[in-house]
Protein backbone atom coordinates (compact mmCIF):
# COMPACT_ATOMS: atom_id res chain seq x y z
CA UNK A 1 0.00 0.00 0.00
CA UNK A 2 1.52 3.56 -1.18
CA UNK A 3 0.27 6.63 -0.74
CA UNK A 4 -1.17 8.67 -3.45
CA UNK A 5 1.68 10.70 -4.89
CA UNK A 6 -1.05 13.67 -4.87
CA UNK A 7 -1.72 12.99 -1.41
CA UNK A 8 2.30 12.64 -0.13
CA UNK A 9 2.58 16.22 -1.69
CA UNK A 10 -0.13 17.61 -0.11
CA UNK A 11 0.83 16.03 3.22
CA UNK A 12 4.67 17.38 2.58
CA UNK A 13 3.03 20.48 2.53
CA UNK A 14 1.02 20.40 5.35
CA UNK A 15 3.97 19.03 7.35
CA UNK A 16 6.64 22.08 6.47
CA UNK A 17 3.38 24.58 7.58
CA UNK A 18 3.08 22.95 10.73
CA UNK A 19 -0.49 21.58 9.99
CA UNK A 20 -2.39 20.59 11.97
CA UNK A 21 -1.21 22.45 15.03
CA UNK A 22 -1.22 20.52 18.42
CA UNK A 23 -4.36 20.78 19.12
CA UNK A 24 -3.93 19.59 22.68
CA UNK A 25 -1.25 22.74 23.18
CA UNK A 26 -3.30 25.68 21.72
CA UNK A 27 -6.44 24.90 23.30
CA UNK A 28 -10.08 24.38 21.93
CA UNK A 29 -10.96 27.90 20.63
CA UNK A 30 -7.88 28.35 19.10
CA UNK A 31 -7.90 24.76 17.23
CA UNK A 32 -11.19 25.67 16.25
CA UNK A 33 -9.54 29.25 14.42
CA UNK A 34 -6.86 26.93 12.27
CA UNK A 35 -9.64 24.88 11.10
CA UNK A 36 -11.78 27.50 9.68
CA UNK A 37 -9.11 28.80 8.37
CA UNK A 38 -8.31 25.72 6.63
CA UNK A 39 -11.48 25.39 5.45
CA UNK A 40 -11.05 29.01 3.86
CA UNK A 41 -9.07 26.64 1.11
CA UNK A 42 -10.97 24.02 0.03
CA UNK A 43 -12.07 25.57 -3.10
CA UNK A 44 -15.43 26.40 -4.28
CA UNK A 45 -16.92 23.89 -6.07
CA UNK A 46 -19.81 23.82 -9.17
CA UNK A 47 -22.38 26.57 -9.07
CA UNK A 48 -25.85 25.26 -7.75
CA UNK A 49 -29.12 25.73 -9.16
CA UNK A 50 -30.02 27.08 -5.35
CA UNK A 51 -28.19 27.65 -2.58
CA UNK A 52 -29.90 28.80 0.64
CA UNK A 53 -29.00 29.36 4.49
CA UNK A 54 -31.72 28.20 6.72
CA UNK A 55 -32.49 27.61 10.49
CA UNK A 56 -33.79 24.24 11.16
CA UNK A 57 -34.41 22.71 13.98
CA UNK A 58 -31.80 21.75 16.78
CA UNK A 59 -32.34 19.68 20.10
CA UNK A 60 -32.72 23.18 22.12
CA UNK A 61 -33.34 25.64 19.70
CA UNK A 62 -32.36 27.21 15.65
CA UNK A 63 -29.36 25.98 14.01
CA UNK A 64 -27.67 27.08 11.18
CA UNK A 65 -27.87 24.89 7.86
CA UNK A 66 -27.66 25.42 4.57
CA UNK A 67 -28.95 23.97 1.67
CA UNK A 68 -27.32 23.04 -1.85
CA UNK A 69 -29.35 22.01 -4.88
CA UNK A 70 -27.67 20.98 -7.76
CA UNK A 71 -30.66 20.87 -10.47
CA UNK A 72 -34.74 20.96 -10.56
CA UNK A 73 -34.28 17.59 -11.31
CA UNK A 74 -33.18 16.75 -7.71
CA UNK A 75 -35.31 13.73 -6.22
CA UNK A 76 -33.73 13.13 -2.70
CA UNK A 77 -32.21 14.73 0.32
CA UNK A 78 -28.96 14.08 2.35
CA UNK A 79 -28.96 15.44 5.53
CA UNK A 80 -24.88 16.03 6.22
CA UNK A 81 -22.73 16.16 9.28
CA UNK A 82 -19.44 17.74 9.32
CA UNK A 83 -16.01 16.21 10.04
CA UNK A 84 -13.86 17.62 13.10
CA UNK A 85 -13.99 15.16 15.92
CA UNK A 86 -17.30 16.95 17.45
CA UNK A 87 -14.75 19.85 18.03
CA UNK A 88 -13.87 21.67 14.97
CA UNK A 89 -15.67 22.35 11.45
CA UNK A 90 -18.07 24.72 9.56
CA UNK A 91 -20.86 25.25 7.00
CA UNK A 92 -18.21 27.10 4.94
CA UNK A 93 -15.48 24.32 5.10
CA UNK A 94 -17.89 22.20 3.51
CA UNK A 95 -18.90 24.28 1.15
CA UNK A 96 -17.05 23.14 -2.10
CA UNK A 97 -17.21 19.18 -1.47
CA UNK A 98 -20.85 19.55 -0.97
CA UNK A 99 -21.72 21.21 -4.12
CA UNK A 100 -19.35 18.76 -5.68
CA UNK A 101 -21.29 16.31 -4.39
CA UNK A 102 -24.68 17.46 -4.91
CA UNK A 103 -23.94 18.05 -8.36
CA UNK A 104 -22.75 14.93 -9.51
CA UNK A 105 -25.05 12.78 -7.61
CA UNK A 106 -27.69 14.83 -8.62
CA UNK A 107 -29.31 14.80 -4.59
CA UNK A 108 -29.54 17.88 -2.61
CA UNK A 109 -27.89 18.37 0.09
CA UNK A 110 -28.67 20.04 4.12
CA UNK A 111 -25.58 20.47 5.45
CA UNK A 112 -25.86 20.79 9.77
CA UNK A 113 -24.30 22.97 11.86
CA UNK A 114 -24.44 21.22 15.09
CA UNK A 115 -23.14 22.13 18.54
CA UNK A 116 -19.97 21.06 19.62
CA UNK A 117 -17.57 19.91 21.96
CA UNK A 118 -15.80 20.84 24.59
CA UNK A 119 -18.66 23.56 25.16
CA UNK A 120 -21.28 21.19 24.11
CA UNK A 121 -20.14 17.87 24.36
CA UNK A 122 -22.11 14.31 24.10
CA UNK A 123 -25.32 14.18 24.08
CA UNK A 124 -25.76 17.26 22.47
CA UNK A 125 -24.46 17.14 19.00
CA UNK A 126 -26.00 13.50 18.97
CA UNK A 127 -29.56 15.06 20.00
CA UNK A 128 -29.30 18.10 17.06
CA UNK A 129 -28.48 16.01 14.65
CA UNK A 130 -31.49 13.83 14.85
CA UNK A 131 -33.45 17.06 15.70
CA UNK A 132 -32.48 18.29 12.76
CA UNK A 133 -33.49 15.11 10.53
CA UNK A 134 -36.65 15.04 12.30
CA UNK A 135 -36.79 18.60 10.74
CA UNK A 136 -35.75 17.72 7.52
CA UNK A 137 -38.45 14.73 7.29
CA UNK A 138 -41.04 17.26 8.01
CA UNK A 139 -40.06 19.78 5.86
CA UNK A 140 -39.11 18.46 2.50
CA UNK A 141 -41.89 20.63 0.85
CA UNK A 142 -40.71 23.77 2.06
CA UNK A 143 -37.01 22.63 0.32
CA UNK A 144 -38.66 22.41 -2.72
CA UNK A 145 -39.02 18.31 -3.04
CA UNK A 146 -41.33 16.22 -3.13
CA UNK A 147 -43.18 15.21 0.56
CA UNK A 148 -42.48 11.65 -0.38
CA UNK A 149 -38.44 12.31 -1.06
CA UNK A 150 -36.05 10.12 -0.34
CA UNK A 151 -33.89 11.06 3.00
CA UNK A 152 -30.30 9.69 3.51
CA UNK A 153 -28.09 10.77 5.94
CA UNK A 154 -24.55 11.21 5.66
CA UNK A 155 -21.20 12.45 7.22
CA UNK A 156 -16.98 12.31 7.52
CA UNK A 157 -15.12 11.50 10.57
CA UNK A 158 -16.72 12.59 13.63
CA UNK A 159 -19.92 13.03 11.01
CA UNK A 160 -20.36 9.50 10.00
CA UNK A 161 -20.45 8.48 13.67
CA UNK A 162 -23.11 11.20 14.24
CA UNK A 163 -24.98 9.50 10.45
CA UNK A 164 -24.49 6.33 12.06
CA UNK A 165 -25.99 6.91 15.51
CA UNK A 166 -28.79 9.12 13.95
CA UNK A 167 -29.43 6.04 12.49
CA UNK A 168 -29.77 3.64 14.76
CA UNK A 169 -32.07 6.28 17.27
CA UNK A 170 -34.38 6.93 13.81
CA UNK A 171 -34.49 3.00 13.53
CA UNK A 172 -34.53 2.44 17.80
CA UNK A 173 -37.76 5.52 17.61
CA UNK A 174 -39.79 4.77 14.96
CA UNK A 175 -38.08 7.12 12.10
CA UNK A 176 -37.84 9.95 10.05
CA UNK A 177 -37.49 6.50 8.05
CA UNK A 178 -33.55 7.13 6.45
CA UNK A 179 -32.94 5.17 2.77
CA UNK A 180 -29.39 5.24 3.12
CA UNK A 181 -26.50 5.93 5.20
CA UNK A 182 -22.77 7.30 3.58
CA UNK A 183 -20.85 6.97 6.10
CA UNK A 184 -17.15 8.47 4.95
CA UNK A 185 -14.01 7.16 7.34
CA UNK A 186 -16.55 7.22 10.03
CA UNK A 187 -15.49 7.12 14.04
CA UNK A 188 -17.63 3.61 14.94
CA UNK A 189 -15.95 2.73 18.43
CA UNK A 190 -14.10 4.02 21.51
CA UNK A 191 -11.10 1.66 21.00
CA UNK A 192 -8.28 3.68 20.59
CA UNK A 193 -5.26 1.05 20.63
CA UNK A 194 -6.49 -0.62 17.66
CA UNK A 195 -4.12 -2.01 14.78
CA UNK A 196 -4.84 1.03 12.57
CA UNK A 197 -4.32 3.35 15.42
CA UNK A 198 -1.35 2.42 16.19
CA UNK A 199 0.04 2.26 12.45
CA UNK A 200 -0.81 5.64 11.59
CA UNK A 201 -0.57 7.19 15.25
CA UNK A 202 1.66 9.44 13.67
CA UNK A 203 -0.48 9.82 10.83
CA UNK A 204 -1.27 13.54 8.90
CA UNK A 205 -3.96 15.03 8.95
CA UNK A 206 -5.32 13.06 11.73
CA UNK A 207 -3.01 11.44 14.33
CA UNK A 208 -4.04 8.84 16.88
CA UNK A 209 -3.36 11.69 19.54
CA UNK A 210 -5.57 14.25 17.96
CA UNK A 211 -7.87 11.60 17.78
CA UNK A 212 -7.81 10.70 21.50
CA UNK A 213 -8.17 14.74 22.25
CA UNK A 214 -11.03 14.41 20.14
CA UNK A 215 -12.70 11.80 22.39
CA UNK A 216 -11.77 14.09 25.55
CA UNK A 217 -13.59 16.83 24.32
CA UNK A 218 -16.83 15.19 23.74
CA UNK A 219 -16.23 12.45 26.01
CA UNK A 220 -14.19 13.20 29.19
CA UNK A 221 -16.44 10.66 31.16
CA UNK A 222 -14.78 7.23 29.73
CA UNK A 223 -17.25 5.13 30.69
CA UNK A 224 -19.87 6.85 28.69
CA UNK A 225 -17.98 6.15 25.59
CA UNK A 226 -19.78 2.53 25.47
CA UNK A 227 -22.79 4.31 24.98
CA UNK A 228 -24.03 3.34 21.78
CA UNK A 229 -24.94 7.64 21.30
CA UNK A 230 -21.00 7.23 21.02
CA UNK A 231 -19.82 4.04 19.89
CA UNK A 232 -22.44 2.16 17.16
CA UNK A 233 -20.12 -0.51 17.50
CA UNK A 234 -20.72 -1.51 20.54
CA UNK A 235 -24.82 -1.76 19.68
CA UNK A 236 -26.29 -4.56 21.27
CA UNK A 237 -28.33 -4.82 17.46
CA UNK A 238 -27.10 -3.46 14.27
CA UNK A 239 -29.83 -5.08 12.26
CA UNK A 240 -33.00 -3.12 10.55
CA UNK A 241 -31.16 -0.41 9.49
CA UNK A 242 -30.99 1.50 6.68
CA UNK A 243 -28.50 0.56 3.62
CA UNK A 244 -24.81 1.90 3.88
CA UNK A 245 -22.68 2.98 1.44
CA UNK A 246 -19.21 2.86 3.31
CA UNK A 247 -16.13 4.95 2.16
CA UNK A 248 -12.63 3.97 4.05
CA UNK A 249 -9.20 5.72 4.12
CA UNK A 250 -5.99 3.79 4.05
CA UNK A 251 -3.88 5.48 5.94
CA UNK A 252 -6.12 6.37 8.26
CA UNK A 253 -6.03 6.00 12.36
CA UNK A 254 -10.11 4.51 12.08
CA UNK A 255 -9.12 2.17 9.53
CA UNK A 256 -9.48 -0.62 11.43
CA UNK A 257 -12.80 0.10 12.96
CA UNK A 258 -14.20 1.23 9.86
CA UNK A 259 -13.64 -2.04 8.28
CA UNK A 260 -14.91 -3.97 11.29
CA UNK A 261 -17.88 -1.89 11.41
CA UNK A 262 -18.73 -2.87 7.65
CA UNK A 263 -17.97 -6.33 8.41
CA UNK A 264 -21.00 -6.27 11.19
CA UNK A 265 -23.29 -4.29 9.80
CA UNK A 266 -23.32 -7.35 7.10
CA UNK A 267 -23.49 -10.42 9.11
CA UNK A 268 -26.62 -8.45 10.93
CA UNK A 269 -28.13 -8.40 7.14
CA UNK A 270 -27.75 -4.74 6.31
CA UNK A 271 -27.20 -3.75 2.75
CA UNK A 272 -23.56 -2.57 2.39
CA UNK A 273 -21.45 -1.24 -0.30
CA UNK A 274 -17.75 -0.84 1.05
CA UNK A 275 -15.10 1.31 -0.97
CA UNK A 276 -11.68 1.75 0.16
CA UNK A 277 -9.43 4.20 -1.19
CA UNK A 278 -5.99 2.53 -0.40
CA UNK A 279 -3.64 5.21 -1.23
CA UNK A 280 -5.72 7.91 0.70
CA UNK A 281 -5.29 9.62 3.94
CA UNK A 282 -8.24 11.07 6.34
CA UNK A 283 -10.22 13.72 5.40
CA UNK A 284 -10.02 12.91 1.54
CA UNK A 285 -13.79 13.78 0.71
CA UNK A 286 -13.02 17.57 2.04
CA UNK A 287 -10.16 17.78 -0.56
CA UNK A 288 -12.13 17.12 -3.49
CA UNK A 289 -12.13 20.34 -5.00
CA UNK A 290 -7.94 20.62 -4.40
CA UNK A 291 -6.79 16.93 -5.19
CA UNK A 292 -7.18 15.21 -8.03
CA UNK A 293 -7.67 11.75 -6.34
CA UNK A 294 -9.95 13.34 -3.55
CA UNK A 295 -12.03 14.50 -6.60
CA UNK A 296 -12.31 11.22 -8.22
CA UNK A 297 -13.12 9.46 -4.87
CA UNK A 298 -15.76 12.28 -4.17
CA UNK A 299 -17.31 11.30 -7.89
CA UNK A 300 -17.63 7.88 -7.28
CA UNK A 301 -18.78 7.80 -4.11
CA UNK A 302 -21.52 10.44 -5.39
CA UNK A 303 -22.51 8.08 -8.69
CA UNK A 304 -22.46 4.93 -5.80
CA UNK A 305 -24.90 6.91 -3.95
CA UNK A 306 -27.05 8.50 -6.73
CA UNK A 307 -27.29 4.22 -7.75
CA UNK A 308 -28.41 3.23 -4.11
CA UNK A 309 -30.86 6.19 -3.90
CA UNK A 310 -32.32 5.66 -6.79
CA UNK A 311 -34.13 2.27 -6.00
CA UNK A 312 -35.64 4.14 -3.36
CA UNK A 313 -36.63 6.83 -5.43
CA UNK A 314 -38.22 4.06 -7.66
CA UNK A 315 -36.43 4.72 -11.00
CA UNK A 316 -35.16 1.60 -10.31
CA UNK A 317 -37.05 -2.01 -9.08
CA UNK A 318 -35.91 -1.90 -4.83
CA UNK A 319 -34.91 -5.20 -5.19
CA UNK A 320 -31.77 -3.60 -7.37
CA UNK A 321 -30.32 -2.90 -3.59
CA UNK A 322 -30.09 -6.83 -3.47
CA UNK A 323 -26.58 -6.51 -5.74
CA UNK A 324 -24.98 -4.77 -2.55
CA UNK A 325 -25.86 -7.33 0.23
CA UNK A 326 -22.71 -9.45 -0.55
CA UNK A 327 -20.07 -6.96 -2.23
CA UNK A 328 -16.31 -7.46 -1.86
CA UNK A 329 -15.12 -6.63 1.94
CA UNK A 330 -12.77 -3.84 0.48
CA UNK A 331 -13.08 -2.50 -3.15
CA UNK A 332 -9.03 -1.09 -4.15
CA UNK A 333 -9.67 2.49 -5.50
CA UNK A 334 -6.31 4.56 -6.04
Amino acid sequence: MTLDPYMQGFIDHMRAAGMPPDFAAIGPLAAKAAAAESGKAMGEGPAMAREQDLMVDGADGPLKARLYVPDAQSTGLLVYYHGGGWVLGNLDGYNAVLRRFAKASGCAVLSIEYRLAPEFPFPVPVDDCYAALSWAAAHRQDLGLAADAPIAVGGDSAGGNLAAVVSLLARDRGGPRIALQLLIYPVTDCDLDSSSYQEFKDQIPLSAGAMRWFWDQYVPNHEMRTDPRVSPMRAADLGGLPPVLLAIAGYDPLYSEGVAYGARLKSSGVVVRDLTWEGLTHGFFQFAEILPPSAEACDTLAAEFRTMLSGEAGEKSPQCLAAYLEPPDTEALG
